[in-house]
């Protein structure tokens, strides 16, 4: 552990930086559950490649690409949440008019979405403007719905890059359970792809599952790990990981924290130790503090990113299982209420599904129109 340390130093409050190139990365790695029960045997690390590396051999290359591409796999995994919404859009406008009872249909179905009361109110009126007591095709709603979800999404849609302040520290936030452990071992797959020498901080030390976890996609992708047993000081890792991170000159440090909301006092307290001795060794450092939320907790998802904005200044958001659930409009209520920078959404296991956050795709993906 270091001296003492200083009375205060505030957090910063970093520049949004920006998952470049995500679709870089065309290695598959074996799906790891977020909570590991018991040691797992550690295969030896995959190579990730990105694009613009050299071609990968004649086999690979010709292997065909699953799903058909991003926009294919977006839309499979909103799949829960499109056809919820579609399908009701669907029974509330085929062969009727537009009058009062098909607009309160159509906004208890938006609200069901967890769209928000704000979002669905925007919704509405631009669907009953100038065709009141007419008839309206669900595909005209489902084109105004992608529109509105559209202009409020983009604004939000910034890419994520890794900067080149060396290490270039990311601190990973959300509760437990939110995949954010499996989203750090994705995103130093993506770094190692584009040639980044990576380094991953073990600090949700309360949870044995989760230093296991890391410790395993360390070895999938060849990045060196630092942990301590279960119960160790997070801060005191993390300002290990800190010294370690620059005597092996490492490009990028994730640090992994624990997320534990039943306890907000004590949760404040440990981020803010984590920050101040990561800053003892770079004052600008952490460079990002992202916020791993899971769509399948709905409205639980905006709580959480209340909490998490306050205690760790928050700079962006990842969010993660939107295949595993019909209420992916929880992504639209959160962009609008904290305007936070999306960075990349995932919508499964596999590296590639998680990927840079579009706007537009995700708009029409979730309201069931083609790319």
């Amino acid at each position: 552990m270091p001296a003492s340390e200083p009375d205060s130093i505030e957090p910063s409050a970093p520049e949004p930086v920006a998952i470049d190139d995500v679709r870089a990365v065309e290695a598959e790695l074996p799906p790891v559950e977020e909570d590991v029960a018991d040691s797992e045997p550690v295969p030896p690390p995959l190579s990730v490649t990105q694009r613009e590396a050299t071609p990968p051999p004649q086999a690979a290359r010709e292997q065909p690409q699953p799903r058909g591409g991003w926009f294919g796999r977006l839309k499979e995994g909103l799949a829960k949440s499109s056809r919820s919404l579609t399908g009701s859009i669907t029974a509330i406008f085929t062969k009727r008019k537009l009058d009062s009872a098909t607009l309160e249909e159509l906004e208890d179905v938006l609200i069901q979405a967890d769209l928000g009361v704000e979002m669905t109110t925007r919704i509405v009126k631009a669907v009953a403007t100038g065709r009141y007591d007419k008839e309206i095709e669900p595909d005209e709603v489902k084109a105004i719905l992608a529109s509105e979800v559209a202009k409020v999404l983009k604004p939000v849609e910034i890419p994520f890059n890794f900067g080149e302040e060396k290490p270039f520290v990311i601190l990973v936030v959300g509760v437990n359970g939110s995949g954010k452990t499996t989203t750090i071992g994705k995103l130093g797959a993506i770094a190692t792809g584009e040639g980044f020498s990576v380094m991953l901080a073990a600090c949700d030390t309360f949870r044995a599952a989760a230093i296991e976890q890391l410790a395993i996609w360390g070895q999938r992708i060849g990045a060196k790990v630092i942990s301590r047993p279960t119960g160790a000081d997070a801060a005191g890792l993390a300002f290990d990981a800190m010294k370690e991170a620059k005597a092996d000159a490492a490009d990028i440090l994730i640090v992994d924290t624990a997320g534990r909301l039943q306890n907000k006092a004590y949760l404040m307290a440990e981020l803010d130790k984590i920050v101040r001795v990561i800053k003892k060794q770079d004052e600008t450092a952490p460079h990002a503090v992202l916020l791993v939320l899971d769509a399948t907790t709905g409205q639980n998802a905006i709580s959480q990113a209340d909490v998490f904005t306050k205690v760790a200044g928050v700079t962006g958001l990842i969010m993660t299982k939107l295949d595993g659930t019909a209420r992916g409009g929880i992504l639209v209520a959160i962009a609008e209420r904290f305007k936070l920078p999306i960075h990349a959404i995932g919508v499964g296991e596999q590296i590639e599904d998680l990927q840079p956050f579009d706007a537009d795709a995700f708009s029409r993906a979730i309201a069931g129109l083609e790319e």
